[in-house]
């Protein structure tokens, strides 16, 4: 993380008693900012972090914005699966990287989209698997990156359901 966003937050909150624990663990994410800033202080459960946009759009660039988090989650959980299959299977892999960015292109341009109209977003992922494994470890644990649990919710049908606080809407 940002050594900024980490130097900016607020100290006072930075430790949750355990009924703070238990109200934040249900929501688990809950996100807080005020009307005149993009910075958002975000809890995780028992961690705390912060959202910001960059300078160019209005924000400090305090901290990663939205979409950067977006990347961090596929990586991550793109990193943990190939990692936690080749322990599984007792393979050699050493290291494992993961590189991600995020644009928007035309629909139309967009070879194996369905939709053609308007514009898409469009997230490359490059996995670099470091150590002695064989070609067909390599595409098996290929295969298992394209199948973690956050490239799947991405790519298949996500159901969003927005309500007004204290609401049943």
């Amino acid at each position: 993380m940002n050594q900024t966003a980490i130097d900016t937050m607020d100290t006072s909150t930075a430790t949750l008693t355990t009924t703070q624990a238990t109200n934040v663990l249900n929501p688990h994410v809950v996100v807080r900012g005020g009307g005149h800033t993009f910075l958002q202080e975000i809890s995780a459960g028992t961690h705390r972090f912060q959202a910001d946009e960059p300078a160019s759009v209005g924000g400090t660039d305090a901290a990663p914005d939205p979409y950067d988090y977006l990347m961090a989650s596929l990586g991550a959980c793109t990193s943990m699966m190939v990692g936690l299959q080749a322990r599984k299977r007792r393979w050699p892999l050493d290291k494992i990287s993961v590189s991600l960015t995020h644009s928007r292109i035309h629909a139309q341009d967009c070879e194996e989209c369905l939709n053609k109209d308007g514009m898409i977003d469009r997230i490359e992922v490059t996995v670099e698997l470091t150590g002695p494994l064989t070609n067909e470890q390599r595409s098996e644990l290929m295969k298992t990156a394209a199948n973690c649990p956050i490239h799947r919710a991405l790519t298949h049908e996500i159901n969003v359901r927005l309500r007004p606080f204290g609401g049943d809407a």
